[in-house]
């Protein structure tokens, strides 16, 4: 099984993509994973927010295959502990055929078609972040359940 993060928009500050290519390299020793980034709308303030979502819908479907499993990051999915998302990740390796495909959308947040076309949706907090910074907290519990999955000293209880 491959993870893939779909993201809307590229990263523009230094410190948040920096801290992202490290955890990518340190996913690397444990699992196929990439990021595919979706360019932002041109002349995104001519359009209306259901707009905007709509087009960048568009944009993701072209991004997905058939056998995908997609997981949406949303604030309205289940949330989960450090290790029960370790779980998670576990269950889906075991049970995903083809890519687990973690989608991040835009400021605005999913059009219609994106929520019915998902499997989950996954909160990673009830506090809200910018989408840039969802990128790398994701990331990094990625990696942090990689490194509970093999024991490693990374995470403390």
């Amino acid at each position: 099984m491959k993870i893939h993060l779909l993201v809307v928009g590229k990263t523009t500050a230094a410190y948040i993509s920096d801290a992202i290519d490290e955890y990518c390299r340190r996913l690397k020793h444990y699992i196929t994973f990439d990021i595919e980034v979706i360019p932002e709308l041109k002349n995104a303030k001519n359009l209306s927010f259901d707009q905007q979502k709509e087009k960048e819908a568009d944009m993701i479907l072209k991004c997905l295959s058939p056998g995908d499993y997609i997981v949406l990051l949303d604030e309205r999915g289940k949330e989960y502990s450090s290790l029960k998302f370790s779980e998670y990740i576990e269950h889906k390796m075991h049970t995903v055929p083809k890519r687990l495909v973690f989608i991040i959308g835009g400021p605005y947040g999913f059009s219609q078609r994106i929520y019915s076309t998902a499997q989950e949706k996954i909160s990673l907090s009830k506090m809200t972040f910018s989408h840039q910074m969802i990128r790398m907290i994701f990331i990094e519990q990625l990696y942090r359940a990689m490194t509970i999955l093999n024991n490693e000293p990374y995470h403390h209880e």
